[in-house]
């Protein structure tokens, strides 16, 4: 079978690392704008494509791969319910493993070629649980731990909420385009730019200070680290809990900005 100019076999689970690299690693996928995080060409494909050789002999399907993606995630968030330094490495760890996994799904989905429809449906669960257990369990941390729930772990459900918002708001694009009988959406700029006005320079100044990238999974594990680490310093939950503040209006002004960028540019017309 020809994938991306080159015949390979789908069956064939032992090949070699250059036919696989070239057919589950192709261009276009390392340069997809949004879908691809920073993470994945920096380094984390450097070690999915081995894990995805190692795969395939196991014969699991790609989207097998994507449920041990979604239990991976989980796991990463629970792991801040364990408070303390510990807690966040682990925490960041298991993420690094999710979005590995996440690249792999679709790596054996391309040399098996099985794509489908419950493949996407997948993936997108997998990083909307996460997405949303990270800040549910940053309140609670931030409350001192499951044995003291207070506060705190209501606004991280409100900040989980609030994620899922600005999720949805990208994925209902596609919604709103299928119902309307419109084809896919190109993952370019010049589509996903406001077309002019106020809310295009307010775009371009927030590329500048992306505030917006503290909701994605790793950067969010990451600047739990930072605040655990304040915590450390500080003897208490200072840290966790001013992450926590800073949070929330960010989250409304990217909720609104995101809302009117995708409503102001060509991506619904």
């Amino acid at each position: 079978m020809t994938t991306h100019g080159l015949v390979h076999d789908p069956t064939d689970n032992h090949p070699d690392m250059a036919t696989l690299r070239a057919v589950c690693q192709p261009p276009e996928t390392l340069g997809r704008r949004n879908a691809e995080h920073w993470a994945g060409p920096l380094y984390l494909r450097r070690g999915s494509i081995h894990v995805t050789r190692l795969l395939l002999p196991t014969n699991i399907s790609a989207n097998g791969v994507t449920w041990l993606m979604v239990v991976v995630g989980l796991a990463g968030a629970a792991c801040l319910l364990l408070g303390g330094v510990w807690g966040a490495v682990l925490a960041v760890l298991g993420v690094q493993l999710q979005i590995l996994l996440d690249c792999s799904d679709g790596e054996v989905a391309r040399w098996r070629q099985q794509f489908s429809p419950a493949g996407v449906y997948l993936d997108r669960i997998a990083h909307y649980t996460t997405e949303a257990a990270l800040p549910i369990a940053l309140g609670v941390r931030a409350d001192g731990g499951l044995g003291s729930i207070g506060g705190w772990t209501t606004v991280g459900a409100l900040l989980a909420v609030l994620v899922l918002l600005i999720k949805a708001e990208t994925d209902l694009v596609h919604v709103a385009r299928a119902f309307a009988k419109r084809p896919l959406v190109s993952d370019d700029a010049a589509t996903t730019a406001p077309r002019a006005g106020l809310v295009a320079t307010l775009r371009r100044a927030a590329h500048s200070l992306p505030f917006n990238r503290a909701f994605v999974a790793i950067e969010l594990t990451l600047l739990v680290l930072v605040a655990a680490l304040v915590d450390l310093a500080t003897g208490g939950l200072d840290g966790t809990q001013w992450l926590v503040v800073l949070l929330v209006p960010a989250a409304l002004v990217t909720v609104t900005g995101h809302l009117a960028s995708i409503v102001l540019s060509s991506r619904l017309r």
